[in-house]
């Protein structure tokens, strides 16, 4: 039987919106160096500061902003010339913030996979992700902004999956990326609540970031961020149908009991590794995603689902929703688990 591709991972990296395509294409235009003085370069700089002001705008930010590749570099960014050091990190972060962590304190979850606020109140910096790419948890990231803040601290918040999505969360610091919200890969940005939270060392960005920077990745961004969200409603009902399908074929939703953001869910197919289930649904012709990441070469258990104690964290699978899936695709998706659970 010929399937046709569905695509149910967003959490990786989602399709690029038409609305980012045509303002990449503009700033491809205007292909002078910002930071040139003469008249062409005056003109990108230009076009560069109005897309970070409309950047702000769409984010309701009124702090600073450095633009960078993307999250992965923002928050390396940040945790390596913060004037604060790295005091404590969730047990539950990207392999992004994980690789500069170090010694620091790992701040443990609850089988909801949420940080306790009250834990969060230390000196120096704390890193706790908005959203988890893996279960779609969202952290109570207002109690622990003022925890953080009542012990004295820095808050530097990981909002790859939550950006275009939920609202900008009250922190010092806020990584995120083009390419989860439908704007071009390679771009992302670090949110500043004041410079003197980081070291400078000197190039472009006002001397926080070196190298040219990326205007036509810069406006396609800022486009992206722009667009309606009206369809994160629909999102969410699809998301409630995935779950109760699931649930009612034997499947176990991993962190129900939490508040989700309305696009990642993971799931496991008891008696079905998670590796068997993406050959299954590959061979269907269903893009998704493991609970278990593959590391240089070698399966590995997801550290997010060891750290929330998830028994049978091997047989566990992510799926996440975008602006195109329909409800069609959803019952597609739970007619593939049936059919893989029953095999």
């Amino acid at each position: 039987m010929t399937y046709q591709d569905l695509y149910l991972d967003h959490a990786a990296t989602a399709p690029l919106l038409p609305q980012a395509r045509e303002a990449w294409a503009q700033g491809v235009e205007m292909w002078a160096n910002p930071s040139s003085p003469h008249r062409a370069g005056r003109a990108a700089r230009a076009a560069l500061e109005d897309g970070r002001a409309r950047m702000k705008a769409a984010l309701g930010w009124d702090g600073e902003v450095v633009f960078t590749s993307g999250a992965s570099e923002a928050l390396a960014l940040a945790i390596t010339r913060a004037q604060a050091p790295l005091a404590a990190v969730s047990a539950v972060e990207h392999e992004a913030v994980l690789r500069h962590a170090g010694d620091a304190r790992r701040l443990a979850v609850g089988a909801d996979g949420l940080v306790d606020p009250q834990t969060c109140a230390l000196a120096g910096l704390v890193a706790v992700q908005q959203v988890n790419n893996e279960t779609g948890v969202i952290q109570p990231l207002t109690a622990i902004a003022e925890a953080v803040r009542a012990g004295g601290g820095v808050l530097l918040v990981d909002a790859a999956q939550g950006a275009g999505k939920l609202p900008v969360p009250a922190a010092d610091l806020v990584a995120l990326s083009a390419h989860k919200f439908g704007g071009p890969i390679g771009t992302g940005a670090l949110l500043v609540r004041d410079w003197a939270l980081l070291s400078p060392t000197g190039g472009q960005e006002r001397g926080y970031r070196a190298g040219t920077e990326n205007l036509p990745g810069v406006l396609a961004m800022v486009a992206a961020l722009e667009t309606e969200r009206g369809w994160l409603i629909e999102a969410a009902r699809l998301r409630a149908m995935l779950d109760q399908g699931i649930g009612e074929m034997g499947g176990q939703l991993i962190a129900g009991q939490a508040e989700r953001v309305p696009t990642i869910a993971a799931y496991r197919m008891p008696g079905r590794s998670a590796n068997a289930q993406l050959i299954r649904f590959d061979g269907m012709g269903i893009a998704v995603s493991a609970g278990s990441a593959c590391s240089s070469g070698s399966l590995r258990t997801s550290h997010v689902l060891t750290a929330m104690n998830v028994d049978g964290a091997a047989e566990v699978i992510r799926v996440s929703l975008g602006r195109e899936t329909r409800e069609a695709d959803v019952l597609r998706f739970l007619a593939g688990w049936r059919e893989i659970a029953g095999a």
